[in-house]
Order: C-alpha cells, then sequence, then structure tokens
C-alpha cells in the first residue's frame, strides 16, 4: 500500500530539518562571517536533516523553512563587544533591543521573521548566532580576529544543532 503526505511531500520533506542561514556580505570582510561559517559547516559530516544555506544580504527565510523546522541563522552583530564575541539571541531578543544587530541587512532578517510568523511558517526554534565583527570595510577575507574564532563559531553551531 502507498501511503502519501499532505501536499505531496516525500517523508523527508515532512519530518522537522534544522536549516542554518549564513547572512552576510563576503565583500566586506567581517559582514561575511555568516557566510564563512556556513562554508565551514560544509567541510563537517551532516546529518541528512541538516540544510546549509548561503543567505548573502538578502536572506530569503520563507523560501528554506517550515513549520516545525529548527532555524539557525549565522549574522554579524553590533553589540559592542570585543571583535569576535559569540553571542545567542531569539526573535524576541531583537524586537527589544533593536541596537543588538546593526547589520546592513538587518531589516531582510527582521522582516522575514515576522512574515513566517504572519502566513504561519514559523519555525518551532529560531535562534541567531551573532558574531561581534572587528572589520567592516572592503575585502573579502576575514580580520585575523574572527578567522581565529571561525573553529569555535562553528563548535557553536554544532552545539546549537545538538552534535558534538
Amino acid at each position: 500500500m502507498t501511503q502519501t503526505y499532505p501536499d505531496n511531500q516525500s517523508e523527508s520533506e515532512s519530518t522537522p530539518r534544522i536549516v542554518v542561514i549564513g547572512v552576510g556580505n563576503l565583500l566586506l570582510k567581517d559582514e561575511g562571517i555568516g557566510i564563512h561559517a556556513v562554508q565551514a559547516l560544509q567541510e563537517h559530516e551532516l546529518p541528512a536533516d541538516v540544510k546549509l544555506v548561503d543567505g548573502g544580504t538578502s536572506p530569503d527565510l520563507i523560501a528554506y523553512t517550515r513549520a516545525g523546522d529548527k532555524l539557525i541563522i549565522v549574522d554579524a552583530a553590533k553589540a559592542g563587544g570585543e571583535p569576535g564575541t559569540i553571542y545567542r539571541f531569539k526573535p524576541q531578543d531583537l524586537a527589544e533591543e533593536r541596537a543588538s544587530l546593526a547589520s546592513a541587512h538587518e531589516m531582510g532578517v527582521v522582516e522575514n521573521l515576522k512574515l513566517m510568523s504572519l502566513a504561519g511558517n514559523e519555525p518551532a526554534e529560531i535562534v541567531i548566532i551573532g558574531i561581534e565583527p572587528g572589520e567592516i570595510e572592503f575585502g573579502t577575507e576575514l580580520s585575523p580576529e574572527l578567522q581565529q574564532k571561525l573553529p569555535e563559531i562553528v563548535k557553536v553551531v554544532l552545539k546549537e544543532m545538538g552534535l558534538p
């Protein structure tokens, strides 16, 4: 007997996933930390239910997530700490403290989260891993501080996924 799933989804498509979206601009040094983190995560052996996405500067969160998914957003976050400081936010933190994330594309992330909620397409859990940038100027390489922190950032995201 053939089993069907709503909206012609396969079983794997209806299973909650973990979606990691790296956000940023690779042309502005540390502003691209989210994308560098996703690229580094691609080097790891990840479960089949993990989806890595290069969100660029205009992340379309709705296109990559569904209700029930866990969404992890990795982005530069200006919060006044030392370069490379790693922060963990929830969407309500952004609403309460507008100055917490100050990236050029922050409105795109915040607007996407609101649209997801309005559309009933909000993931079960949303976590934002923010990294304090050191240098936001033209260049494709991370600052030495963030380059050194990249392995730790990857470990934080893996831990957020429930992986060792």
